[in-house]
């Protein structure tokens, strides 16, 4: 798949997408935002690929957002203010955002802000440099900071939402911090990052990929359903996958004492 400024490579059962706008601070414009959604669509369509990495070029920045000066040019008129962007449906950034439910590890190289966050709160795992920050600076270039808290009040407190929000970049948050805060599961040295994120996605990619797949989904979807509702779909999803090849093949192996042989993952999950 060709791509101007995505790296995406697959290897390993592992896919691995790159921000590469590094003169830009890997900011989003009209052609990541089109090749993020390719890009999540063959992930998604791959039964080759079990799990996804998410990273950016260059170690000074993850990714900053939505890119501001190209946002009024007619040919990136889907991303950018509000005025812009049209539509919530015109950001499809992440594999939640794109209906894709293979797991997804983010490697954070540096900074984080505005529409990056997005990245960060729908991700599965996420991985820091040390000297990664999070904040978010709508509210000081006088915009609403709303989309990327919604998505953060999942995996951060109230008032660690609010703080961000309202400081408008004034203070940033540390990867120590957000350690702490549950926001990130490891900080590593920049130089052991990537290889903290492949080891994460193959000790994953060991696992049936259905099972995967059907375990995201319930987790993910009972975020949006209250708890009798949420146990009553998650009992469905066991249901539905008790039916795959892989759930008889899991308890054989083990009764055998071999490595299971799983059946590769296809997007409806068979």
């Amino acid at each position: 798949m060709e791509s101007e400024v995505i790296i995406y490579e697959k290897k390993d059962r592992v896919a691995t997408i790159t921000l590469n706008r590094p003169e830009r601070l890997n900011a989003i414009n009209g052609v990541m935002s089109r090749e993020l959604s390719r890009v999540w669509a063959d992930v998604s369509e791959d039964p080759s690929v079990s799990v996804a990495i998410v990273t950016a070029a260059g170690e000074k920045s993850f990714c900053t957002g939505f890119d501001m000066m190209d946002a009024a040019s007619s040919e990136t008129a889907d991303v950018g203010d509000e005025e812009s962007r049209g539509s919530i449906d015109s950001i499809k950034f992440t594999a939640i955002q794109n209906d894709c439910w293979k797991p997804v590890i983010t490697a954070v190289n540096g900074m984080v802000t505005g529409g990056g966050l997005h990245f960060v709160a729908d991700s599965d795992l996420v991985v820091a440099a040390e000297h990664a920050t999070f904040f978010d600076n709508h509210v000081r270039v006088g915009l609403a900071s709303a989309l990327e808290p919604v998505s953060l009040i999942r995996r951060l407190g109230m008032e660690a939402v609010l703080r961000m929000s309202f400081l408008g970049g004034l203070e940033r948050m540390s990867a120590e911090r957000a350690l702490q805060l549950g926001l990130v599961g490891d900080v590593v040295p920049a130089q052991q990052l990537m290889p903290r994120a492949l080891e994460l996605a193959e000790r994953i990619s060991q696992h049936s990929p259905a099972a995967l797949m059907a375990s995201k989904r319930a987790i993910w979807e009972s975020l949006n359903r209250g708890l009798d509702d949420s146990l009553a779909h998650a009992w469905d999803i066991i249901t539905e996958h008790s039916s795959h090849p892989d759930s008889r093949e899991g308890p054989l192996a083990f009764a055998e004492r071999r490595k299971p042989e799983w059946q590769q993952f296809r997007k409806d999950g068979s």
